[in-house]
C-alpha cells in the first residue's frame, strides 16, 4: 500500500502540468489585455491628433473672423500662438486637448504650465501611424497652412498693409474692412475648410479600420486564453477532488474504523479505562485500532507491573526514611558536641591571641624605649661636644681678654708719655695733656674692666670644666641604659614571636576543629535530605499506587 506521502507526491505530480498551464494562461491573458489596452490607448492617441488639428484650424477660423470684424490686436495675437504651439515654436500647454482658447478669449488662463515645445507633425510621427495615415494629416496640415496664408492677407487689409509678392507684407494702402470679411466668409473660404476637413475625415477612417482590426483580434486572444484559463481551472478540480477521494479512502484504511470510533477508543486509554476492548478487523494489523488496541494490552501490563513495584517501592522508602531519622538524630548529637570543642577552642585562641597582642604591645615599648634611650645618649652626647665647644670658646675669650688687658696697659704708658710731653710743651700742650689725661684714665678703666671678666671667664670655664665632667658621666650610664633595654627588647621580641606562633597553632586547630563541625553539620544536612528525600519517595510511591490505582484492568490482568 502506497504511504500518504508518496499520494501526496503523485497528486503534486497530477497537478503541476496544470498549475504551469493555469499560470500560463493567466500571464497570456494578461498580456493580451496589456495589449488591449495599448491598442485603445493608440487609438486615443491618434483621434487626439487628429481633433487638434481639426480643432487647431477652426480656432485659427474663429480668431481670424474675429480679427477682421473688430481689429482687436489680441485675437490676431492669439492667432499666431495657435501657429507656433502647432509648429513647435513655442511651448506646448498641459492637457492642450482640453478647452483653452475659448478661455484665454475671456481672459481666463487655465495655467496648467507648459510642456516642451514640439511640432504637431512631430507628435504624428512618434504615434506610430502608418504612412497612409500621416500621408492625410500631412495632407490636412498643408491644406490648413495655405488657408493660414488666406487669413493672413485678409487680417492685414485690415491693418492697410499690401502683400509685396515677397512673402511679406510692406506695402502700404488704404485698410479694407469689407474686403477682408469677404475673403473670410466667401465660399472658397468655405471650400479651403472642406479641403483641410477631407483628409482629417479619412484619416479617422483608415485609423478606425487598423483599430478596430487590433482590437477585434486582441479581444479574441482575450476569449481564448480566458477559455483556456477556465478549462484548466476545471481540470486542476476535476484531479484534485478524484485524489482527495483516494486520499480519504487510504485514511479510513488506515485508521482501521469510522474516525469517530478510532476517537471513542482512544479518549477511553486517555481516560485510564484499559478494561474495554478496542474492536479490530480480521486480519487488520497495520491499522491506527489495531495498534491502539495492542498499545491497550501493553499499557495492561505495564499498569499491572507498575502498581505491584509501587506497593514494594512505597514500603522500601518507608524504612529507609526511618535508618536516615536514626541517622540524622546521632550526627546531630556529634555536630552538638563538635560545635561545642569549637567554642572552646576559639575562646583558647581568643586568649591566646590577646596575650601575643599583649606581648606584642610590650615588644613595641620596650623598642621605644630603646629608641628613646638611643636618642637620650645622642641628646647627651650632642650636650658633651656642645659644653667642649663652650670650653674652648672660653679659653679663647680668657686669651682676647689678656689681650685687651695688655693693648690698656700699653695704652696707659702712651698717655703717660704724651702727658710728659705735653708738660714739657708748657702752656700749648695744656689741651694735649687734658686729652692725655682722659686716655689715660679709661685705659685703666678698661684694664680693670678686663681683670673682672677674666675673673668671671676663668669662674665660667671652671664650671664648663665640671658640666663637662658631668656629663660624660651622665652619657656613659646612657649608654649603659640602652645596653640594658636593648636586652629586654630582645627579650620582649622572642617572647611575642614565641606567642604569635601558640596562637597561629591554637587558630589551626580551632579551624580544623571547626572544619570538623561544619563537616559534621553538612552530613547532619545531607542526613536530614535524604530522610527529606526519602520520606517525598514514600510519600511520591504512595501518590504513584493511588494513580496506578486509577486505571481500570480486565479481570484477566
Amino acid at each position: 500500500m502506497r504511504s500518504l506521502k508518496q499520494m501526496f507526491q503523485y497528486l503534486v505530480l497530477a497537478l503541476l502540468l496544470p498549475a504551469l498551464f493555469l499560470g500560463y494562461s493567466l500571464y497570456k491573458l494578461g498580456v493580451v489585455n496589456e495589449q488591449l489596452a495599448q491598442v485603445n490607448l493608440d487609438r486615443y492617441t491618434s483621434y487626439l491628433l487628429a481633433d487638434e488639428l481639426r480643432q487647431s484650424s477652426d480656432d485659427l477660423t474663429r480668431l481670424a473672423r474675429t480679427y477682421v470684424v473688430s481689429g482687436n490686436p489680441e485675437w490676431e495675437k492669439q492667432y499666431f500662438e495657435i501657429l507656433d504651439i502647432r509648429n513647435g515654436k513655442k511651448p506646448r500647454p498641459k492637457q492642450y486637448e482640453k478647452i483653452y482658447w475659448d478661455f484665454r478669449a475671456v481672459g481666463q488662463d487655465p495655467n496648467r504650465g507648459s510642456d516642451a515645445a514640439v511640432p504637431l507633425q512631430d507628435l504624428m510621427k512618434q504615434a506610430g501611424f502608418t504612412e497612409a495615415e500621416f500621408a492625410k494629416l500631412k495632407e490636412a496640415q498643408g491644406n490648413s497652412d495655405d488657408l493660414v496664408n488666406t487669413e493672413t492677407v485678409a487680417m492685414n487689409l485690415v491693418k492697410g498693409q499690401l502683400a509685396d509678392g515677397k512673402g511679406g507684407f510692406t506695402l502700404k494702402g488704404e485698410p479694407d474692412l469689407a474686403k477682408a470679411r469677404e475673403m473670410m466668409h466667401d465660399k472658397n473660404y468655405h471650400a479651403f475648410k472642406a479641403k483641410i476637413m477631407k483628409p482629417v475625415d479619412q484619416f479617422l477612417s483608415l485609423v478606425d479600420e487598423r483599430t478596430a482590426g487590433a482590437v477585434a483580434h486582441a479581444v479574441e486572444q482575450k476569449n481564448l486564453w480566458y477559455r483556456l484559463l477556465v478549462g484548466s481551472i476545471v481540470f486542476l478540480l476535476v484531479v484534485a477532488i478524484t485524489f482527495l477521494a483516494a486520499i480519504v479512502r487510504v485514511l479510513m484504511g488506515r485508521f482501521g474504523a469510522d474516525p469517530l470510533a478510532v476517537r471513542h477508543a482512544v479518549e477511553a486509554v486517555r481516560a485510564g479505562d484499559l478494561s474495554a476492548d478496542i474492536p479490530v478487523r480480521l486480519g487488520d494489523t497495520s491499522s491506527v485500532m489495531a495498534a491502539l488496541s495492542g498499545m491497550r494490552e501493553q499499557l495492561s501490563k505495564v499498569v499491572s507491573d507498575v502498581r505491584q513495584g509501587s506497593h514494594a517501592v512505597a514500603l522500601a522508602s518507608k524504612e529507609i526514611a526511618q535508618g536516615n531519622m536514626d541517622l540524622s538524630n546521632r550526627t546531630e548529637d556529634q555536630a552538638s558536641a563538635l560545635e561545642k570543642t569549637a567554642s572552646h577552642m576559639n575562646e583558647l585562641g581568643a586568649q591566646v591571641k590577646q596575650n601575643a597582642s599583649s606581648s606584642y604591645q610590650a615588644n613595641e615599648l620596650a623598642q621605644n624605649a630603646s629608641k628613646v634611650a638611643t636618642q637620650g645618649g645622642e641628646v647627651v652626647a650632642q650636650v658633651v661636644e656642645t659644653m667642649k665647644g663652650i670650653n674652648d670658646a672660653s679659653r679663647k675669650i680668657s686669651d682676647i681678654i689678656g689681650v685687651i688687658d695688655g693693648i690698656a696697659f700699653q695704652t696707659n704708658i702712651l698717655a703717660l708719655n704724651a702727658a710728659v710731653e705735653a708738660a714739657r710743651a708748657g702752656e700749648q700742650g695744656r689741651g694735649f695733656a687734658v686729652v692725655a689725661s682722659e686716655v689715660r684714665a679709661l685705659a685703666g678703666r678698661s684694664a680693670e674692666a678686663a681683670k673682672q671678666i677674666k675673673l668671671l671667664i676663668s669662674t665660667s670655664v671652671e664650671r664648663v670644666e665640671q658640666g663637662t665632667h658631668l656629663v660624660d658621666s651622665a652619657g656613659s650610664t646612657m649608654t649603659e641604659v640602652v645596653t640594658a633595654i636593648q636586652r629586654v627588647t630582645t627579650i620582649m621580641s622572642e617572647i611575642s614571636t614565641a606567642t604569635s606562633e601558640q596562637a597561629e597553632r591554637v587558630a589551626q586547630v580551632g579551624q580544623a576543629v571547626t572544619l570538623m563541625d561544619q563537616s559534621t553539620q553538612q552530613n547532619s544536612a545531607l542526613v536530614e535530605q535524604m530522610a527529606a528525600a526519602a520520606t517525598s519517595l514514600n510519600t511520591q510511591a504512595s501518590d504513584l499506587v493511588q494513580v496506578v490505582e486509577g486505571f481500570k484492568l480486565s479481570s484477566r490482568s
